[in-house]
């Protein structure tokens, strides 16, 4: 006799021994004591996850001589003839090559016939969605209403491509991808049947090569035995397989956050002397620092990882220092530089580079770090002294405030004069106000009497008059401004304007910034805006929003 594969020697005879499947398993056994089995149902899941055996074990329930049964005898004909695959009364039919209209047509002839010898003819339509269109629409009429005796069970891997009148007409069960710890326990429990020791680090790759198919892993399991028949290592199951040890993963990460270019080198070129697929591994890669990622989330997020407890304890011990920022950083890089690895004819170099560029890229702030040191930068940058707007100038002269508010640059505006204020009965002399004709009379009185001031004084103008206070703006270059502010000239120049306004006046001068001073003061906001710009935070924000600077405002 041939050897018999595990998948099969040890396939489920019960709802009991099906693994990983309970919510199926329950329905369908409340179904079966209520009496309430469809006459068509759909199992939809991914590929050995026990679609097929479902629906064998559904079948020896509804035929079982003790039945309909949610627990099967499996000793009577029926069972045994399902369990062996000849039951005179159950079909399975592939529909990959069953799939022509025609061959509906002679399974739609023969369901008005009787079962053999049990309660019902059950059809087994395996990949069912390989069925033709026309072929679909045959069998519309008769999966809707079948004759009493006849059960439809389908399989499919992928259901989006059955018609949707299709589904309408079967009660459909989602049969889910096996958890690695329900493998690891069942592959234990097979390596104690078949008297083989191997250890659960072993039993773990197996599992997770298996991507939650319990076939597959069946299939993985047959190949290690088959290499040893008492005890197998880690090492020889790796060499096997031509798995990538775990181990490496995980030193590929420390290198990573170690910034270790040469370590990491070194690590790949061990992986590419074994014989391993780059580009498999580059996936393992990315979904190992997806892992971390999410295993840093906390442990709420931990169930979202399908790995062995000890495995997600030794991740969270690596992350435990990394900031989430920086592993979506790394984990976004990875994954955005897939295609230079899936089709580059040099793996191996596109892999070495891919990580060179990553460790090159400086660990990313979190966000509300950013922000606070940019509330920094902002506090840090102020604009020197000779940048000072006019009107901080003049209020410095009046003995307001002389520097800008914390924080930044700003323009502090001199009080507006009161609007209201009238000018002196004596000074206009019934005419109307008008600055510059009240200013030619005054500098005509100021010349007339003090030529030398008024020589400082050329090209000023009066800027604004108010019952007690008058402004002028001085406009010429320092030399002047500094003749006028002489303590001597001040005097006699307030001595004039009480006289020429007929009372107590507060004289103010307003400085009229020159054409150099401008100048000066527009070269150290270009600075300034160009500091901001160079600022390494600056940069930091730029790439991980991945935008760009539209303009700088200074405050």
């Amino acid at each position: 006799m041939s050897y018999l594969v595990l998948a099969r020697k040890y396939r489920p005879q019960t709802f009991e021994e099906i693994i990983g499947q309970d919510h199926v398993a329950q329905t369908l056994t409340n179904a079966i004591s209520a009496g309430r089995v469809p006459h068509a149902i759909l199992f939809s899941g991914p590929r050995g996850t026990g679609k097929t055996t479902v629906a064998r074990i559904l079948a020896k329930a509804m035929n079982c001589e003790k039945g309909p049964a949610k627990i099967p005898c499996n000793v009577c004909r029926s069972c045994v003839e399902i369990t062996s695959g000849n039951a005179a009364d159950v079909f399975e039919i592939d529909g990959a090559s069953n799939n022509s209209v025609d061959q509906v047509r002679e399974l739609r002839s023969n369901i008005k016939y009787m079962p053999v010898h049990s309660r019902y003819k059950i059809y087994i339509i395996d990949e069912v969605h390989m069925l033709s269109v026309a072929a679909f629409n045959a069998l519309l009429k008769t999966l809707e209403e079948p004759p009493e005796h006849i059960m439809f069970m389908m399989a499919t891997t992928e259901p989006h491509k059955i018609p949707l009148t299709i589904l309408s007409r079967c009660q459909k069960h989602d049969l889910k991808r096996i958890d690695i710890e329900s493998i690891i326990g069942h592959l234990k429990d097979l390596c104690t049947r078949e008297r083989v020791s191997i250890d659960d680090e072993s039993l773990a790759a197996i599992a997770r090569e298996g991507a939650g198919s319990m076939r597959d892993a069946l299939s993985l399991l047959d190949q290690v035995m088959a290499f040893s028949e008492d005890h197998v290592t880690h090492e020889k199951l790796i060499d096997i397989l031509g798995l990538v040890d775990r181990k490496h993963l995980f030193d590929i990460s420390r290198a990573v956050f170690e910034e270790n270019i040469p370590g990491i080198l070194e690590i790949f070129e061990g992986i590419y002397e074994r014989g391993h697929d780059v580009k498999k591994l580059y996936g393992d890669i990315i979904a190992h620092f997806r892992n971390l990622m999410v295993v840093k989330m906390g442990e709420q997020a931990r169930k979202l990882v399908d790995l062995p407890k000890n495995e997600i304890d030794r991740l969270a011990l690596q992350v435990k220092d990394a900031s989430p920022t920086y592993l979506n950083q790394i984990l976004d890089f990875l994954f955005n530089s897939e295609s230079s690895i899936r089709y580059s004819d040099q793996p191996r170099l596109a892999l070495e580079l891919v990580f060179i560029r990553l460790m090159q890229v400086r660990p990313a702030l979190p966000i509300d770090v950013l922000i606070e040191k940019l509330d920094h930068l902002r506090n840090d940058l102020k604009i020197p002294d000779n940048g000072r707007t006019v009107n901080d100038k003049s209020q410095a002269a009046a003995g307001g405030p002389a520097c800008p508010p914390e924080g930044g640059m700003a323009v502090s505006a001199t009080p507006e004069p009161d609007p209201a204020g009238d000018v002196p009965e004596k000074a206009g002399r019934g005419e109307e106000r008008d600055l510059e004709k009240i200013w030619g009379r005054l500098f005509d009185r100021i010349q007339k009497d003090h030529p030398s001031i008024a020589a400082s004084l050329t090209n000023s103008r009066l800027k604004d008059l108010t019952a007690g206070e008058v402004v002028i703006e001085v406009n010429g270059n320092s030399f002047n401004i500094s003749m006028i502010r002489r303590e001597k000239n001040m005097a006699v120049l307030q001595e004039v304007c009480d006289t020429f306004f007929a009372g107590k006046m507060k004289v103010i001068l307003d400085e009229k910034e020159s054409e150099n001073d401008l100048r000066r003061q527009n070269i150290a906001v270009k600075n300034l805006k160009q500091e901001a710009l160079n600022h390494p935070l600056v940069s930091d924000v730029v790439e991980i929003f991945k935008g760009k600077i539209v303009d700088v405002e200074l405050l």
